[in-house]
């Protein structure tokens, strides 16, 4: 895990809220290294979605740069901060924006219709157990089998990075742990750059290293020296 895939130099964000100016990241500079599984972990307002958002091109930094590789994504415009997300990031969300009207196999299938060399759908479905699943409605899957299928739907492009934002949050802990397992699996078997925001303390044992962030800065940073399985997680 040699090469960097993000690298944050003094990474701000301030949000006007009336006449009052939030400070979401102050000052933030980190390496991220291809293939590294990282949790971040804070309270709420601490910047965690905010430096999710700005790597994911979601959203623009107030100052400081961020790289991709060799990009500069702080210098992009519109038009090409579009195509980083769309070649290279997979976005999950705690809620799963799956159509209802689709299948799990049509819900994915819409992402590869417009990716440039993308994994069949029934492909990254089995990638996430669900090939048995596959041609059942969202209305006939269980919340944990939802967010399998919207992980599914992420990782079908091939992207090199994978931005999770409380990906469990709406789940209970039988099924928060297959979520947790599939990401594993797609970490360990495509070699993706994956990246947890959770409020769930004990999911940090999975991850390469831990962020923990405060009042917009990460203020400690823990290298796990031993990766636990999502089998071995309670919460």
């Amino acid at each position: 895990m040699n090469e960097k895939v993000f690298t944050a130099q003094s990474l701000t964000k301030t949000y006007l809220a009336g006449e009052v100016a939030v400070h979401a990241l102050r000052g933030v500079d980190l390496d991220i290294s291809a293939g590294e599984m990282v949790v971040l972990l804070g309270p709420s307002g601490s910047g965690k979605s905010t430096l999710l958002n700005i790597m994911g091109g979601l959203d623009r930094a107030s100052s400081g740069r961020l790289f991709f590789k060799n990009s500069e994504l702080t210098s992009l415009d519109d038009g090409r901060l579009t195509d980083y997300r769309r070649r290279h990031v997979g976005f999950v969300f705690q809620f799963y924006n799956l159509i209802p009207s689709l299948t799990a196999f049509e819900n994915v299938a819409l992402v590869t219709e417009i990716a440039d060399d993308p994994m069949r759908p029934d492909e990254a479905l089995a990638l996430v157990g669900l090939e048995a699943r596959m041609h059942h409605f969202p209305a006939e899957l269980s919340g944990g089998e939802q967010q399998r299928v919207a992980i599914a739907r992420a990782i079908a492009k091939r992207p090199e990075v994978l931005l999770c934002d409380e990906p469990t949050g709406a789940l209970d802990s039988k099924t928060g742990i297959l979520v947790i397992e599939a990401l594993l699996g797609v970490n360990r078997q495509l070699g993706t750059t994956t990246l947890i925001i959770t409020h769930n303390a004990s999911i940090q044992d999975v991850a390469d290293r831990v962020l923990f962030f405060a009042d917009g800065q990460i203020s400690r940073i823990r290298k796990n020296e031993v990766r636990r399985a999502a089998a071995e997680l309670t919460w």
